[in-house]
């Protein structure tokens, strides 16, 4: 359909808010249950390491089934299909919430991640093709929204379910979203038209999907091992590594692959998956770990608090996401996300000199600054490789750019945790302090050693301080990795193409059955 006015209109509004709410539903899920691990060591009587495989389970099901979505997405429509996630997510979380041991939570959580999986690049291959390429700014910065609402939101939403009722919630609170959603898509998303049957890559599936859930599964074991040759890490990020390796000559090869690295001809999506990235890396990390971290551990908030100090950051995003997507449909992504780095970098320097005594204030300017800069990046950056491509190319295009989103930003989280740990190990008074704080006969020892309470609450003071040290190096990693995202970045169109001046990427012709 030729699009005759490049605002989006009520049609294309209606399908934005059925991709948003099932967006939301599953971001959410990534971020609300790190809350409740504590809850679960303590009904479950289980380990912190064994608690935290309901987050892993979930990741690591969703990393997995990305791959599939583009290829199901052509052969039985993207309707169907997506009205069938939000099912399968919605019948795990209520799985989720009869659980009786972490066993069953666990698998329950891979059953609901298997769901969420599919519902990002869905949306964004629904969102693309009822909107049209040449308002894929204005797209990307709608399905912005849950991006950013995920992480904010999560820790506010969890910590406030489990005080007034119970963990059982943080799923059931899905239910009748989901169900909203699902009566939504029936009577808003348009008729499937799906393409011919390929013939499904059977080998290529065998070799991403257990590859991308191996490798993840190794890096997200960094910050337990504390060390990357820990062989809990080392040999299912090596064997996943392999498989991912061996499914890129596949894929090379085949007519047909579950992911078409063909794509990768395309000059503007191949810098987009670059500067994605490194951007991923960078913010994904400091936004999952050390921002909610520093408010925690440094400056002593309950998690509640700590995910309201943070909503700066999503309100800046707010302000420019709009106004990101229109310009970089007028004029181009790189107009706005070298700006919009930039505006990171500087507010991101803060953070790299602050200590256990910065005024708030400063902070959370800060944290908006870094919002206004986010609002004009991570969107425009993928709407900069969506925009090229047509039809066919468009499912498996959003299903490539997120496989890359989330293995950087696990790549990120684990990153920055290492950096943290090993500044928090130079400093052996933080772990000292840390000790006596939670056990009074190992406090009254250190008391003792001191001199006397009064120089155990210097000693504290002191522990306090060098672990606002630690997180300030540690984003010092981060800042460099945004300033190097800003080489990529540079590639990216400065000015308004027409979509006939880019040779936009098509998949090869279907093979029948």
């Amino acid at each position: 359909m030729t699009q005759t006015s490049d605002k989006l209109d009520g049609r294309v509004l209606k399908i934005a808010g059925v991709v948003v709410l099932g967006a939301i539903m599953s971001i959410l899920d990534v971020t609300v249950v790190g809350i409740a691990l504590p809850t679960f060591q303590q009904d479950f009587a289980t380990s912190p390491a064994t608690a935290a495989w309901t987050m892993t389970g979930y990741t690591l099901a969703l990393a997995s089934i990305i791959p599939v979505t583009g290829w199901a997405a052509d052969r039985f429509g993207t309707k169907r299909l997506y009205m069938a996630a939000l099912i399968m997510f919605v019948a795990g979380s209520v799985l989720c919430s009869t659980a009786t041991s972490i066993g069953q939570l666990i698998v329950y959580r891979v059953l609901q991640g298997l769901g969420g999986g599919m519902l990002m690049p869905l949306g964004m291959t629904i969102m693309t093709r009822a909107a049209g390429p040449e308002r894929i700014g204005r797209v990307m910065a709608v399905l912005g929204i849950p991006m950013l609402l995920g992480p904010i939101g999560g820790p506010i939403l969890g910590g406030w379910l489990i005080d007034i009722a119970s963990w059982h919630w943080i799923f059931l609170i899905n239910v009748p979203v989901g169900i909203a959603a699902l009566i939504y898509a029936q009577l808003v998303l348009p008729k499937d038209q799906p393409h011919p049957s390929e013939r499904f890559d059977f080998i290529g599936m065998a070799l991403l999907s257990p590859g991308l859930a191996a490798f993840l599964f190794g890096v997200s074991s960094i910050p337990e091992e504390g060390t990357v040759a820990a062989p809990k890490v080392l040999i299912p990020a090596l064997a996943g590594l392999a498989l991912i390796i061996a499914f890129v000559f596949h894929s090379l090869r085949k007519a047909n692959p579950l992911i078409d690295l063909h794509l990768f001809k395309n000059r503007q999506m191949s810098t987009a998956v670059v500067a994605m990235s490194l951007f991923a890396v960078a913010f994904m990390g400091a936004g999952s770990i050390l921002f909610p971290s520093y408010f925690i551990q440094v400056r002593h908030e309950d998690t509640l608090t700590a995910g309201l100090l943070l909503a700066p950051q999503g309100l800046g995003a707010m302000v420019t996401m709009p106004i990101a997507g229109a310009i970089a449909d007028r004029k181009g992504p790189g107009r706005v996300v070298i700006p919009g780095l930039v505006l990171i970098a500087l507010g991101m320097f803060t953070f790299t000199q602050m200590d256990d005594q910065t005024p708030y204030w400063l902070l959370l300017g800060s944290l908006f600054v870094m919002g206004l800069g986010l609002g004009a990046t991570m969107m425009p950056i993928m709407a900069a490789a969506i925009r090229t491509l047509k039809d066919h190319a468009i499912a498996r295009g959003s299903t490539l750019m997120n496989i890359v989103q989330q293995i950087a930003a696990s790549i990120g989280t684990a990153v920055m945790s290492v950096v943290l740990t090993n500044q928090f190990l130079n400093r052996p008074e933080i772990g000292q302090a840390r000790a006596a704080a939670a056990d009074e006969a190992v406090a009254g020892q250190l008391a003792a050693q001191l001199g006397g309470p009064d120089q155990l609450q210097a000693f504290f003071a002191q522990a306090n301080a060098a672990a606002g040290e630690a997180f300030a190096n540690t984003f010092v990693v981060a800042l460099v990795l945004v300033v190097l995202t800003l080489i990529p970045a540079l590639m990216l169109p400065r000015r308004p193409k027409p979509l006939t001046d880019e040779p936009a990427t098509e998949a090869p012709p279907a093979m029948m059955h």
